[in-house]
């Protein structure tokens, strides 16, 4: 499975790329808003720091405005994918510039239908967002489970499942059992993935026997 950072903050995402286990990143107008950041140069500086792909999501909603601003974005890094909302005009426009053999990232999905619609668009990623259907008491994992199982029927959708609004540890482990390719995660939940408290209390006790020994590693090197 990979993983990908949800986040517009460009020092969460620099310290995360540094441990070797960032793939890409996902931002949205929401996110690029928070971060009081310009839209266009942040998602530059990123491009730089993460070679995978980066999602940028287009701010218009008709087809016209929407494709101009997706070619543009394509051309800020070769690692963008450019992201458009899951409907008529954005599949429209998830069509043209997959076609034109850029990155398409279709976003906002909960059903398996649409996702189904976004793979014969084209499009690199669709992101179904599992835990929104969470807030409104569907089964947000139910639904990647159904679109891996669709997908998996027919080999010539190329779309990876990139599955979005995580809000916990367990949606990434149920996800990557049911074989979906990417988690985009929040950074604080992509930390707590290390986290268990018996390698923490392993961990204090080796320590506190090294201790004891009264040695050191790099102090007492063989001669």
């Amino acid at each position: 499975m990979k993983f990908f950072v949800d986040t517009a903050d460009l020092a969460e995402i620099c310290d995360l790329a540094a441990t070797g286990l960032l793939d890409g990143v996902t931002t949205n107008p929401s996110l690029v808003a928070k971060s009081g950041r310009n839209f266009l140069d942040l998602v530059a500086q990123i491009c730089e720091v993460v070679k995978g792909p980066v999602s940028a999501e287009v701010a218009a909603t008709d087809f016209d405005t929407m494709l101009a601003e997706g070619r543009f974005l394509a051309g800020i890094a070769p690692n963008i994918a450019v992201k458009v909302p899951l409907t008529p005009a954005g599949l429209k426009v998830c069509k043209a510039l997959s076609s034109d053999g850029r990155q398409v990232n279709v976003t906002l999905c909960f059903s398996a239908a649409q996702a189904i619609l976004a793979a014969k668009a084209g499009a690199a990623f669709v992101s179904p967002f599992v835990g929104r259907l969470d807030d409104i008491g569907q089964d947000g994992m139910g639904l990647i489970a159904e679109i891996c199982q669709i997908y998996r029927n027919y080999p010539e959708f190329h779309t990876e499942v990139l599955v979005a609004s995580v809000r916990h540890p367990v949606h990434v482990v149920a996800a990557a059992k049911l074989g979906a390719h990417v988690a985009t995660v929040p950074p604080a939940v992509l930390r707590q993935l290390f986290n268990h408290p018996l390698t923490d209390k392993g961990l204090a006790q080796f320590v506190a026997d090294w201790q004891k020994t009264g040695q050191t590693i790099l102090d007492n090197k063989r001669s």
